[in-house]
């Protein structure tokens, strides 16, 4: 029997950098959801690929940012200890960078790697947007003074390009281990929790700058009959003028976020889906602990 080799693999970075791209580009499918909104992955998200006799545990993080007075509250708070738990125990970390820009939050993530033990590999996302190549050069020289990382790589999550190459960087840290997961599978995540990201994400995506980070969903009913899957959600929100954006003018907009997101749950669960939304206010939600871990944000 050949040697098997399995491991956890952190990918982390401040918002907005493409963690959750990166993640879906390794795994050939949609597994965490992605909006040009920072701070759109909220949990730790483990996808799983088998390649041969290697099994990649890789874990998407919210982006770690600075806490201020206007990111203090209990959902902030949250995915900030979501994306620094995910550094404990792990086999290798995947640090994502935007381009040649560095900020002070890109400076909180180097502040949490200080004292991690795995391995830390530099990507450097989004080079497909450069205007000029020959600034890449001397910006990944900066970048080796950082602090010393076990491999620095450019490369484009968007459209792939190096990612093989990070994948095979990875591949030299994973542990001599049995497979944790069978090899057929790509997530640790239930449906029920995909058909909810897919309905926030959707949210996100058409909303814009519209609607505020306080809105939430919730699955009251995930039923499968001879392959028709059955699906209530409730979008929650924090105040009724959110409330009257997210349904639209005649309901328009809520139609819109309810065709989108049927139409990514069949082609991710393979069966027709019979979608029903609604939207409810719950004031407070997002600054409330008690009610945060009710909805499924805990940190298990």
């Amino acid at each position: 029997m050949s040697q098997q080799t399995c491991g956890f693999v952190a990918i982390v970075g401040r918002p907005n950098v493409g963690k959750s791209t990166l993640m879906n580009r390794i795994l050939g499918q949609k597994i965490s959801i992605t909006s040009r909104r920072p701070q759109t992955t909220r949990h730790q998200i483990m996808g799983i690929k088998t390649d041969k006799g290697a099994q990649f545990i890789y874990v998407d993080t919210p982006g770690m940012h600075i806490q201020s007075r206007d990111r203090n509250k209990a959902i902030n708070r949250f995915m900030n200890q979501a994306a620094t738990q995910a550094l404990r125990d792990v086999d290798c970390v995947v640090l994502l960078i935007d381009r040649t820009r560095w900020t002070d939050e890109d400076d909180v993530v180097l502040d949490k790697l200080t004292h991690v033990k795995a391995p830390v590999i530099l990507a450097v996302n989004k080079v497909d947007r450069l205007g000029d190549k020959r600034d890449l050069l001397p910006w990944l020289e900066t970048l080796q003074a950082k602090r010393e990382f076990a491999a620095i790589l450019p490369l484009s999550a968007k459209h792939g390009s190096n990612v093989a190459e990070l994948e095979s960087e990875v591949a030299k840290y994973l542990p001599e281990s049995i497979h944790y997961f069978p090899d057929d599978q790509v997530t640790d995540r239930s449906q029920r929790f995909l058909a909810a990201e897919l309905v926030r994400e959707k949210v996100m995506r058409q909303l814009g700058d519209e609607l505020p980070y306080q809105m939430t969903v919730e699955i009251e009913e995930f039923r499968d009959e001879q392959r028709i899957i059955h699906i209530s959600a409730l979008m929650l929100v924090e105040r009724p003028g959110q409330k009257k954006i997210l349904i639209g003018e005649n309901g328009e907009r809520i139609k819109s976020i309810g065709r989108e997101a049927r139409l990514d749950m069949e082609r991710a669960f393979g069966a027709k889906v019979m979608l029903n939304l609604w939207v409810k206010v719950k004031r407070g939600w997002s600054d409330d602990d008690r009610a945060l871990k009710s909805l499924g944000y805990n940190l298990d």
